[in-house]
């Protein structure tokens, strides 16, 4: 794995992620997704998930992150979710009903990473994560193993 191009990359999704375009910012908050365990992704993930000009690019970016189905992913949703206003607190909750609800298996691990952040040592995380498992907690899945 090339760490310098992956950092690179990082820096030009950044970049995209501050146009004046909704577009530009959507695409590149759902393809820096991809790099969240990165830590200068972090920041860049961060102001797109709780975006002023347009909860599109909230939803997108934050359905990125959950789609990762991680705890880098969770951790990050779960912070701008301390944090979020009425409005992308309804977004982000749309993101996390539209990837949870399907599968309780992926639904399960997140509830438990969600558990296990919020005693996280970063207190916005760990309250997000409270907040997070919360909305979690409400969905109940289509699938179930058999």
């Amino acid at each position: 794995m090339d760490s310098d191009l992956r950092r690179a990359v990082v820096v030009t999704l950044g970049e995209l992620g501050r146009s004046d375009d909704w577009r530009d910012r959507a695409d590149a908050g759902h393809s820096l997704a991809g790099f969240a365990e990165i830590q200068e992704a972090v920041d860049p993930l961060l102001e797109l998930v709780l975006d002023p000009g347009d909860t599109f690019v909230t939803r997108r970016t934050a359905e990125g992150l959950l789609r990762r189905k991680d705890r880098a992913g969770l951790a990050i949703v779960a912070s701008a979710l301390a944090v979020a206003n009425d409005k992308h607190a309804d977004w982000i909750h749309t993101a996390v009903v539209d990837v949870f609800s399907i599968f309780s298996e992926d639904l399960d691990e997140a509830l438990r990473l969600c558990e296990e952040m919020s005693g996280d040592a970063d207190a916005r995380v760990a309250r997000g994560a409270r907040r997070l498992h919360e909305g979690l907690a409400a969905i109940d899945p289509v699938l179930r193993p058999a």
